[in-house]
Order: structure tokens, then sequence, then C-alpha cells
């Protein structure tokens, strides 16, 4: 239940800061102190690897000083951008809607970055009706996935409970720890982005099938993986160099379109300087080819997502009006509408 002591601490961080610890913070801090930019080594934050990684965030004029903070977990990076210890943040939309509705309404997803790449792989299991009574995982308590696992078993008519129990008993494992398990035939399978999934089933001992593609869930097969997102405030007291960052992730999304096999190379360059594993050239070729560079975060899909996580007791409300803000990036891309 780690995670959910994750989610009640975001809670009451937001209402805390919700006085007057945040605005000391921010306003107390010195013009020349650093921007804080926070992401995951995993590479559905393919853009913050290789901008981190080849310096292109931080050669960016305009960005100035800059300071990276690497999280493992969405509510842990949230705690920090609603404490005030993180300007801006590659983050997954679950965690973003959350902290949204939870913290404020101070958040703001300020562009897109990743689409796709997130599967149910099952090692038996062909439908699921078949996943009655076994042990499914997800990355995380009411993460992006563990939300749309839950969101769709209860469309097939199977109950799930936070605690564990229901119809499909969903045991929260970090990303590694899913992997170990379902190659040890501890699980039946789980709901991960990738590269995970691609791993359950090339890694020797995995195999199995996909049961679910989860962009065949959605309309024309997109939906926003992870975003950047930043805080009002921030965006207030430190638009300019906010805007000189996402120069920095346009340019990355752009390489990443044209040179889609050269991108997912330098990916995984910064993944193995991060993780010391490089992904093998099968897996990493598999991984990609499910994921999609794109700047839009898709306003929405953001709505039906927080109405997945309403329908399965996640959060109390639906209403993410004024979620979005994507006026920093226009000004970065010179007006133009992102794609």
């Amino acid at each position: 239940m780690r995670d959910l002591r994750s989610l009640c601490v975001l809670v009451l961080a937001g209402l805390a800061l919700a006085g007057t610890g945040c605005k000391r913070e921010s306003s107390s801090r010195a013009a020349d102190a650093p921007l804080r930019l926070g992401f995951f080594p995993n590479i559905t934050h393919a853009q913050a690897l290789v901008g981190n990684a080849e310096g292109t965030f931080a050669s960016e004029p305009g960005v100035g000083k800059l300071e990276v903070r690497q999280f493992n977990a969405g509510p842990a990076a949230m705690e920090a951008l609603v404490a005030g210890s993180v300007d801006v943040s590659y983050v997954g939309t679950g965690p973003a809607i959350n902290t949204f509705l939870k913290a404020g309404k101070d958040l703001r997803i300020i562009a897109g970055a990743v689409d796709g790449g997130a599967m149910l792989v099952t090692r038996t299991a062909k439908s699921a009706a078949e996943l009655k009574g076994k042990k499914v995982a997800t990355p995380q308590l009411g993460n992006t996935q563990d939300i749309a696992l839950r969101y769709w078993l209860k469309q097939q008519g199977l109950s799930t409970n936070i605690d564990g129990s229901g119809d499909v008993q969903i045991v929260p494992l970090s990303n590694s720890d899913i992997l170990v398990q379902y190659l040890r035939g501890g699980i039946e399978g789980a709901w991960v982005p990738e590269p995970w999934a691609t791993r359950m089933l090339l890694e020797p001992g995995g195999g199995g099938q996909v049961l679910v593609d989860e962009k065949s869930l959605w309309p024309d097969g997109r939906f926003p993986t992870t975003v950047i997102v930043t805080t009002r405030k921030v965006l207030e007291t430190q638009r300019p160099r906010v805007v000189a960052l996402l120069r920095a992730h346009v340019k990355l999304t752009d390489r990443w379109k044209q040179d889609p096999s050269g991108f997912a190379s330098a990916v995984n360059a910064a993944f193995g300087q991060l993780t010391h594993k490089p992904l093998a050239a099968p897996i990493l070729q598999g991984a990609f080819t499910h994921l999609q560079p794109s700047l839009d975060p898709q306003p929405s899909a953001l709505s039906t997502a927080a109405q997945h996580a309403k329908d399965v007791g996640f959060i109390p409300s639906a209403d993410i009006d004024g979620i979005v803000d994507l006026g920093a990036l226009k000004e970065a891309q010179g007006g133009a509408a992102p794609k």
C-alpha cells in the first residue's frame, strides 16, 4: 500500500501548500536559481533521456542554469512539483490528472511528449474471463496503466479493489519486479508501458501474448502516455525559461520524427548510461514500434482518462477544465499549433 500512502501524502502536501508554503518558496528563489527539471529513466520519457544525456536542454539559449532530478514514480515527481522543489517535469497522464484535482488545480500540462506504448501481456489467458482469480500487475497503484487496467476489467464485468481483492487481483510492482515475477511465473501478466511489455514477450522465459494493446481502445489508436507539466506559478515567474526549455523539447521531438531509428539508438544510449543495462536490439526495435512522438497532449483524451479514473474510484471528479495550457509551447514554436 506504499503507493496509496504516496497519494495521501500528495493530497496533504497540496492542501498545505495551497496556503502559504508554495508561494513563499517560489517568491523567495534567487533570480539566478537553476530551473529544475524532473524525468524518469524510462524510454517513454525519450526526449528527456536524450536531452539530458546530450546537453540539449542545458545548451538551449534562455534556459540558463539547469538542475535535473530523476524519479522512479509519478506521485514522487508530483509531490516534488507541488512542494516547489521541481519546476517542470515529464510525467504520465494519471499522476498529472490526480495532482491537478487534489492539489489546488495549480498544475498545468504544457506539452505532449509521447503517445502509445502500453499493453496487457498475459502468459496463458486469452480472454478477460480467463483472468478471473489470477494475479495481474501494474507499475503503481493509481498510475496511468493501473487505471487503464481497472477500467478495462470493469468494462469486461470483472471487479477489482485497491486492497487486491476482487475477481482479478491487481498487485502494484515496479516495472523491473514485474518482469522478474512474470519470468518466474509469479503473475499471470501485467499492463505495462514499453519497453517492459516487449521485454515480457521476448526475454528468455517470457512469451505469452498481447491480450490488449491499449491503442485499440482509443480513437485513431492514439492516447497520451507522457506529458510535460509545470505549475501556474512557474509559468508566471519563469515563463521565458520554460519557453526555452520547450524549444529544446520541440527540437528533440522533431529529431525523433525525422530519424526514428537514430533517435531510438540515442535513447537507448542514454537509458544505458542511467541504468547500466541498455536494451537488446530486438527489444529496442519492438518497443519503439509502439511509441509515437507528439507535442499534442490531446485534451479530449485527457478528459476521457480522467473519467476512467473517476469511474474506478481514484478521483472524486473528472472536471479537469484548465489543466492544459499550450501558450508557452506555441511561443516555443513561433506561434504554430502543436502536432
